[in-house]
């Protein structure tokens, strides 16, 4: 599986964490989150797969919590993996990222996950401003 961005660091204990993310292209943009607060980046929507839950159910309620959009028809792309300081979990992770591809179909509110706020923008500039190598190269490679 491809890494992106810093290498394991010896010493530090890693958890795997894994979690489901998406683009959502429509009209020649894409529905990004930017995350405020500890983080202070634009990413893809989404995040951890929750014990017992499937990656398609963690990327429907990570996608509404983070942006309050409703999406459909998630398509899986491709997946990479980064290990990162999660300081919200006050934790360091191997980060298994599995990205989907998927089609926004309404919003139903605005993001309910702190910090969070939803964002349309072009394509190009996701390229560029996404906060991890990882998600740039998804939007240049799949879109």
């Amino acid at each position: 599986m491809k890494r992106y961005g810093d290498p394991q660091q010896l010493g530090i204990r890693y958890i795997r964490r894994p979690g489901a993310y998406a683009l959502l292209p429509l009209n020649g943009r894409l529905l990004v989150t930017y995350q405020g607060g500890s983080q202070n980046e634009f990413q893809l929507p989404g995040g951890g797969i929750d014990p017992g839950e499937t990656p398609i159910a963690a990327l429907h309620r990570e996608v509404c919590e983070e942006t309050g959009w409703r999406i459909a028809q998630p398509r899986l792309v491709g997946k990479f993996k980064r290990f990162a300081f999660l300081p919200e979990y006050d934790m360091w992770a191997e980060k298994i990222c599995l990205i989907y591809s998927a089609h926004p179909v309404r919003k139903l509110s605005d993001p309910t996950e702190p910090h969070h706020t939803a964002h349309w923008i072009s394509q190009k500039d996701a390229a560029v401003l996404l906060g991890n190598a990882g998600d740039r190269s998804f939007v240049r490679v799949v879109l």
